[in-house]
Order: C-alpha cells, then sequence, then structure tokens
C-alpha cells in the first residue's frame, strides 16, 4: 500500500532523496567508505557543502552580502543566538507572537535585554496573523515566525520597515518565492522542506554583525561559523547531504517558481474541500491560511473514529492534529504529491455522501 504522508515534520522528502542518501550511507562517492565516515575536511564533503551553500543561493537568490551557514542545534538554539548576536546591551527587540515557537523564541530573547510582544494572537489560540501593531524605529529587530504548523496560520505580507527583520521560516522556506534582501537573518529547521532533522539553515546579511557590545560564546556567534564556512565544530554531515539532495531535486524539477504552483494547487484544493464539505471546518483565519499546514476538525465528533480508520485503511498517516487545537491537520509541504491530497479529498467525500 502506498503511505501518504502527512505529518507535520520530522516530514515527507522526495523519494528519490531517500534512495542516493541510503547508497551514500553504504558507499559515498564510490570511495567504499560511508559518507558519516569520511572526514568533514575531505575534499569529498568539502564539495557537498559548497554545493548545498550554492543551491541555497541560487533557489532563494541570496544577494550578495549575505554569508549562508548550516548550523546544528535546531531552529530553537537560534532562539538564544539571535539576541547574542543581534540585541544591543542597551538596546531592544520585538517579537510578533503568533503560535508555540514564536512564544518560545520571544522567551529566550527576554534573558539577554529589553525585549517585547509587540502583536499576539493568543486571544484566540493562534487562528490568525495580528495586523495592527506600531513598529519603534529604533528596534535592533523585528522577529517573526512565518508559518505556524500547529495552528495553519501564515504571514503573506512582511510589513516594510526600518529595523531588521528576523524570521523563522523552518516550515515554508522553499515552498515559495521570498525576498531574502528584506530580511537581516532568516533560519530554518532542516525537517519540514529541505531535509532531515539535524541541520538548520542560516542566511545572514553581514553588515549587521559585531555591533552589540557584549562578549559572545565562541560556538554562539554567527562570526565564528562564517569565519569557518560552517566547519567550526563537526558538521552533520548525513543531514547536510540529504539537504543538498533535496535542493538538487527542487532545481531539477523547475525551482521555487515550480513549487510555489504546485503547492497553491494542493493548499487550494484542500482547503475547498473543507469549505465545501458540511462534515468538516476550518480552525485559522480565511485570509491567514497556512499553504503548508492545514487544520480543521469534524463537525460531527462521532465520525471521529470511522474518519481515522478509513484514513489508515488508505495509507494516510500523520494527519491527527496538535493536541492545543485538536482536529486534524494536513501538512503538504514541498514532497507530497497531488495525489496524495486528492487520496484525502476522496475519503471526505466518501464520509458525506455516507451521513449526509
Amino acid at each position: 500500500m502506498k503511505k501518504h504522508n502527512f505529518s507535520a515534520g520530522p516530514c515527507i522528502l522526495p523519494k528519490e532523496v531517500f534512495k542516493k542518501s541510503s547508497d551514500a550511507l553504504l558507499n559515498f562517492n564510490e570511495l567504499n567508505l560511508s559518507l558519516i565516515e569520511i572526514s568533514h575536511r575531505s575534499k569529498d564533503f568539502v564539495t557537498v557543502m559548497d554545493k548545498s551553500i550554492s543551491l541555497v543561493r541560487e533557489l532563494l537568490n541570496v544577494p550578495n552580502g549575505y554569508s549562508v551557514l548550516f548550523l546544528q542545534g535546531g531552529a530553537s538554539l537560534q532562539f538564544c543566538m539571535i539576541p547574542y548576536n543581534f540585541l544591543k546591551k542597551d538596546g531592544k527587540a520585538a517579537y510578533i507572537e503568533t503560535g508555540t515557537w514564536a512564544r518560545k523564541a520571544a522567551k529566550e530573547a527576554k534573558l539577554f535585554g529589553d525585549t517585547k510582544i509587540i502583536a499576539s494572537s493568543a486571544d484566540n489560540n493562534f487562528n490568525y496573523i495580528p495586523k495592527n501593531y506600531t513598529v519603534d524605529e529604533n528596534l535592533n529587530y523585528l522577529h517573526f515566525t512565518s508559518n505556524n504548523t500547529i495552528f495553519g496560520t501564515q504571514i503573506k505580507k512582511f510589513p516594510s520597515i526600518k529595523p531588521p527583520i528576523i524570521c523563522d521560516m523552518s516550515s515554508d522556506i522553499f515552498s515559495k518565492k521570498i525576498d531574502v534582501s528584506k530580511f537581516g537573518l532568516i533560519y530554518a529547521g532542516a525537517q519540514k522542506n529541505m531535509g532531515p532533522a539535524g541541520t538548520t539553515l542560516v542566511i545572514i546579511k553581514d553588515n549587521l554583525l559585531g555591533h552589540t557590545n557584549r562578549e559572545i560564546p565562541t560556538m554562539l556567534n554567527y562570526q565564528t561559523h562564517i569565519d569557518k564556512g560552517s566547519m567550526f565544530n563537526t558538521p552533520p554531515v548525513f543531514s547536510i547531504y540529504a539537504s543538498m539532495l533535496t535542493l538538487e531535486w527542487l532545481k531539477k524539477n523547475g525551482g521555487v517558481d515550480w513549487i510555489e504552483k504546485v503547492n497553491n494547487k494542493k493548499a487550494n484544493m484542500m482547503y475547498n474541500e473543507i469549505d465545501r464539505n458540511t462534515l468538516f471546518c476550518g480552525t485559522a483565519k480565511t485570509t491567514d491560511r497556512s499553504t503548508m499546514n492545514a487544520t480543521f476538525l469534524l463537525t460531527q465528533a462521532s465520525l471521529k473514529n470511522e474518519f481515522e480508520l478509513a484514513c489508515k485503511n488508505e495509507g494516510i498517516s500523520g494527519i491527527n492534529g496538535h493536541r492545543s487545537v485538536g482536529g486534524y491537520r494536513a501538512s503538504m509541504y514541498n514532497a507530497l504529491s497531488i495525489e496524495s491530497v486528492e487520496k484525502l479529498i476522496t475519503i471526505m467525500q466518501q464520509l458525506e455522501k455516507k451521513y449526509i
């Protein structure tokens, strides 16, 4: 039976990436050595790192004056690295609180200085993106989380402001076109659209570093990793290699322009069915719905077991919503096929036909 993986993460990746990366675990580059046992300083892996960085630059059209890093610690480590490197001792930062991860990022930043949440959607369980807020021009930075996997919301437009914008794009990086020049720093855990868990992509505007007047631990200093080409310590070689393969897959098929059209089609199909079908309803505000994560509920709780059994019987995996929202969540990352979305929609339609 074919599996249809709607998991919110770790998530689906292209089949060819699984095949090539598994081959590399046994015999990388015909060396008769595994990818994970060769030196990360060797020509073979340096080539992987260089190509990964080059693909990021090409696919996202990263301007000159920005560095591309592959780091460890997940996006969560960035929660403290960002204020360490950007928040001045006498400065201030602001956060837009749109969900669990945005809240955690703000909590860490408060350990370093004057940090405020200037807008939040917590009043309605984060089912919308706040829009009416005032930004102090003297901020060291304003932090966003672009896509909120738990609550199914996504920022559609970023403000034009004087302070640098820092954004956690863990769950929608490479899913649509972005203008990197509008951001001071972009960071993203790999395990949604880029690769397996283990590495974190950071794209950083170089001239914003070195202005905090604080001592930064070597490992937490972005400049350390820029100077060492993401190899200050041993990098997570497997995650970076699989990310490189995923980016090659994306480029081969038409790049970000191509996948944005595919993702919009999948999301439109899914939301059209949620809105049409009398047995289901969405949880996120319509204007702020995520292209990546569609969250929805059954209108008749008595059908829960039947719906979930039907999904299981048809090979649908990872459909249950987060405990803080309940219901269901269809995560439609880049590698999820339109066929998988069609399969889920068919089950929803069959359930409605049976009971309505």
